[in-house]
């Protein structure tokens, strides 16, 4: 039996340079590779605006404690510079 994985697709711009389309380019670009994987969405976190380079992002600390509580299985990123650009707060989320 295949077991379907639950997802949590975490989208973030950070700049003004950067516009609401990034996220939406972000979310479509996650949910195909869901698709395509057989993969549950069970929530998207996004946050505009916050740079990486800290984890006091609002959605993001969201996030943490979701996972803590066990909602999802796997959290998906577009790129690795979306979840941290920071190294030591990548390791310890990860």
């Amino acid at each position: 039996m295949i077991e379907i994985k639950r997802v949590a697709l975490y989208a973030r711009f950070s700049s003004d340079h950067q516009r609401t389309e990034s996220i939406d380019a972000q979310i479509r670009a996650m949910k195909e590779f869901c698709d395509h994987n057989k993969w549950k969405i069970v929530e998207t976190y996004i946050d505009e605006t916050y740079s990486a380079t800290n984890d006091r992002r609002p959605s993001f600390q969201r996030m943490i404690t979701d996972s803590e509580k066990g909602l999802f299985d796997i959290v998906l990123v577009h790129k690795l510079d979306r979840f941290s650009r920071n190294r030591y707060d990548s390791a310890v989320y990860k």
